[in-house]
């Protein structure tokens, strides 16, 4: 069974890959600790290919042409038109975990806007579905250090969102904080 990991590479090597085709190295190199999404989250060159064979494998991605270069020919991948469904889907799916809001929401909301898709909805759902979550871990025992401190982490990423509800989601919020960056 895969682990939430695996999967979110998955998902993520495939939006990569919906986004325009490309090979193998070109998905790393979106990924690498010093690119865009590798500021917000990251993947070894291994975990890359992993996850392009695990795609091919489930019908997701397929081997499109050979791109001739310097060096060996590389394989240009492109999504199928299930892959293209499952990101689209993918993308419009709210996290369920507080956990899950510093890598993967964080990454859907940039392929998001990558994409070119409004995020407005999609930030209110994904406030509605984790205000439960952030409502139960309210804590009574501010002496309870991991009561505390799941009740801060949980009271932030509402902050998060509000702030993009506020701004109109990325771009806007992106836009403000280029601003406070600027006006230092």
């Amino acid at each position: 069974m895969p682990t939430a990991d695996s999967l979110l590479a998955r998902n993520v090597v495939l939006a990569i890959v919906a986004e325009r085709p490309r090979h193998g190295w070109a998905v790393h190199r979106e990924l690498a600790p010093g690119s865009d999404i590798g500021r917000a989250w990251s993947l070894s060159r291994q975990l890359t290919y992993r996850a392009i064979t695990n795609l091919e494998k489930e019908g997701l991605v397929r081997r499109a042409a050979r791109q001739s270069g310097e060096g060996a020919d590389r394989v240009i991948l492109s999504p199928t038109p299930g892959g293209r469904r499952h990101v689209r889907k993918w993308l419009d799916e709210p996290v369920a975990h507080i956990r899950d809001v510093r890598t993967e929401l964080l990454v859907k909301l940039m392929l998001r806007e990558r994409a070119g898709l409004d995020s407005t909805q999609f930030i209110r759902i994904q406030t509605d579905r984790l205000l439960p979550v952030v409502q139960a871990l309210t804590s009574d025992d501010p002496r309870d250090v991991v009561d505390a401190w799941r009740s801060a982490a949980a009271s932030s990423v509402m902050g998060f969102l509000d702030g993009l509800n506020r701004t109109g989601g990325p771009a806007g919020a992106e836009a403000s904080g280029s601003r406070r960056r600027q006006g230092r």
